[in-house]
């Protein structure tokens, strides 16, 4: 079992920063790539940035250049730095990872970006 927990969320004026932890418990060491998604109101839940137990990255076209995604494996850790936010940032933010084919998901945690 893997369990995952996501913290760091709250409400920022556009242009500002905040940075999400996810944190990951349980049979760790089945871990590789861990994701950030977001799902904004109305909307699809979708793909903001991955980041693999190596350390490759990948993001979405709307985020690059804005958001980083990093990893420390030594805490179980996976971050995402978010800078310039804009109010169509705002969502609730979701960790995710596959643990024996089947996604798991964290609780998320709420960023709301004011204009």
């Amino acid at each position: 079992q893997v369990q995952l927990v996501e913290s760091g969320g709250g409400l920022v004026q556009a242009g500002g920063s905040l940075r999400l932890s996810c944190v990951a418990s349980g049979s760790i060491f089945g871990i590789g790539i861990i994701d950030w998604y977001r799902q904004a109101p109305g909307k699809q839940r979708e793909l903001v940035a991955g980041i693999t137990r190596g350390g490759t990255t990948n993001y979405q076209d709307s985020v690059k250049g804005r958001f980083t995604i990093s990893r420390d494996n030594g805490k179980n850790t996976v971050y995402l730095q978010m800078n310039s936010l804009k109010p169509e940032d705002t969502a609730v933010y979701y960790c995710h990872t596959v643990f024996r084919s089947l996604g798991v998901w964290g609780q998320g945690t709420l960023v709301t970006v004011s204009s």
